[in-house]
């Protein structure tokens, strides 16, 4: 027995063509939204490729363009087979290529959904990748002059003064690597020689950020230097004051950002999820009812259109049968094949 069966005469036929056409193309309309996030999700990834571990954050970009890029061709061929449904000598010719088609569909369908649940767990690796390249990024920002390092300050510093960030963690992970170059350093200074000898490593470290760290909104003048010293700066104390730098951490305010971006790409693929499935499910309807015409010579006569030729517990069983028949085949083929040579 057929699964969800209706009755459609020639006037319920035509609407839902054209209803159909117009919704694949607004499929093509989303695939090519779709598309274009991937492509903005991954300039925005290249901007600070400096900062992340490594590239293995560009799949889901690149997945993102290919589905979009599929979905356009897919609902392009969809909306082309609603057009000719209306004409019974266009559409024979599409008739051998449906089943295949609705089956790429059910599959399209599964991939977008495994495109929309990677957009979400890949906040969890980016906030791995960025810890570790926000680290190495700061160990490099005092190397202006080293090639392959000469633009990581330049990078941090729009960072963190784009992000309204400091740092990796807080502002404090500065007073733990020396971000000053030793060609900057006057080493016949003795505070720099103490500082210098002081260090297990011979860094010149001490309790400063770089000034994109400043706060533009403080109402005092930047304070960037001995940030723990209460004595060294005029009605000052770093316990109770707000900082005049950022606090948040650069790590926090990327993954936010690209956790922001990510919720909302996979939201906008979950609705196109939706939207694929009504036109999969309409166009079933419509070939259905095409092929079921009481006179096939006659476009007006009635016809019966069904989501499932049969019940769902039937359709699994025979997709089972299938695909056991055809592992049996593969099986008996590797066995003569192995006698042959016997």
């Amino acid at each position: 027995m057929a699964l969800m069966p209706m009755k459609f005469d020639l006037a319920k036929r035509v609407k839902l063509a054209q209803g159909l056409w117009l919704l694949y193309w607004l499929s093509v309309m989303a695939g090519i939204l779709i598309f274009s996030m991937g492509i903005f999700f991954k300039i925005e990834l290249r901007k600070r490729s400096e900062i992340m571990d490594n590239d293995e954050s560009h799949f889901v970009p690149n997945l993102l363009i290919l589905v979009g890029l599929v979905a356009c061709a897919v609902n392009a061929f969809g909306g082309k087979v609603c057009h000719d449904s209306l004409d019974t000598v266009k559409f024979t010719k599409w008739k051998p290529l449906l089943k295949i088609y609705m089956c790429g569909c059910v599959v399209f369908c599964i991939s977008l959904f495994v495109t929309a649940l990677l957009c979400f767990l890949m906040q969890i690796s980016l906030h791995f990748v960025l810890a570790e390249g926000l680290k190495n990024g700061m160990k490099f920002y005092k190397d202006t002059d080293t090639p392959g390092r000469c633009y990581m300050k330049r990078t941090l510093d729009m960072t963190q003064i784009e992000f309204r960030c400091c740092g990796n963690n807080n502002y404090k992970d500065w007073f733990e690597i020396q971000w000053i170059s030793n060609r900057y350093l006057d080493f016949s200074n003795d505070d720099v020689k103490d500082r210098v000898q002081s260090n297990v490593e011979g860094k010149y470290l001490m309790e400063s950020v770089p000034f994109s760290c400043c706060n533009p909104g403080s109402p005092r003048p930047c304070i960037q230097h001995h940030l723990s010293n209460n004595s060294a700066h005029y009605s000052y104390d770093h316990h109770t004051e707000d900082l005049n730098i950022w606090t948040r951490g650069c790590r926090e305010a990327l993954v936010s950002y690209y956790g922001g971006m990510m919720n909302s790409i996979g939201a906008s693929v979950l609705l196109f999820i939706i939207l694929e499935a009504v036109v999969t499910v309409g166009l079933q309807y419509l070939t259905t009812s095409l092929e079921t015409l009481a006179d096939p010579e006659n476009p007006e006569s009635e016809s019966e259109g069904w989501l499932l030729e049969k019940s769902v517990k039937e359709t699994l069983s025979s997709i089972m049968t299938k695909i056991k028949s055809l592992c049996k085949g593969n099986q008996v083929q590797e066995e003569d094949a192995e006698a042959a040579p016997t």
